[in-house]
């Protein structure tokens, strides 16, 4: 396939104002490459201090890079956060069955994804940036209604489901606060089965009673 013509028309799936050496320069790869950069900047500096500039430098790429493949800072968040959540966004599909321990499932699920250390440091730096900055807080609401919660009221059968699922969602969210970000003890070191066992039926009674 060629690009544009001698007419100085831009080739097609380009975006206007990208320069049209940027591509060479970023190579194969330079999506993830930017993207990587991106999580790793905002787990460090948190969403305020990250900026486009740095994320271009991190990844070795000219800052209209970031702009072509994600546009604003705001965007480059989205997308790095939503990499981060993946894990968390199966839960769907573990809360279908629905049955008697869903409320069981639904916390050993979330204490999994928690509790293991390469898909809790994504998490933790989302959650700190969001606790700091309002744009990033907003990002994330917008994830977790858009990608999580709506899809697991989809899967419950009681009244006001997106209510009860955001209860459920609170009550695991404020656990997972005391536990990996303040770290208040005895939350902090009590054994996850001993969690599990105690928030359960909460979750369940949430999900499933009329």
């Amino acid at each position: 396939m060629t690009g544009g013509g001698d007419d100085g028309a831009p080739a097609p799936g380009r975006r206007r104002g990208r320069p049209a050496r940027a591509e060479t320069e970023g190579g194969p790869g330079a999506r993830e490459r930017i993207l990587a950069a991106a999580r790793t900047e905002f787990a460090e500096r948190g969403y305020d201090k990250t900026s486009v500039r740095g994320i271009g430098k991190a990844a070795g790429v000219d800052p209209a890079l970031v702009h072509h493949y994600f546009g604003t800072k705001e965007q480059v968040f989205a997308a790095a956060i939503e990499l981060s959540f993946a894990p968390a966004l199966t839960m769907p599909e573990v809360i279908a069955s629905g049955g008697e321990a869903v409320g069981e499932r639904m916390a050993r699920f979330m204490f999994g994804v928690w509790e293991n250390p390469v898909s809790r440091q994504p998490l933790l730096a989302i959650m700190r940036s969001a606790l700091t900055n309002d744009t990033a807080a907003a990002v994330l609401r917008g994830l977790i209604e858009r990608r999580l919660l709506q899809r697991v009221a989809g899967e419950v059968h009681v009244p006001d489901p997106e209510f009860r699922v955001q209860l459920a969602a609170g009550h695991l969210i404020g656990i997972a606060m005391l536990r990996y970000v303040i770290k208040m003890e005895p939350v902090a070191s009590a054994d996850t089965e001993e969690i599990i066992a105690m928030v359960a039926p909460t979750l369940q009674r949430y999900l499933t009673q009329p």
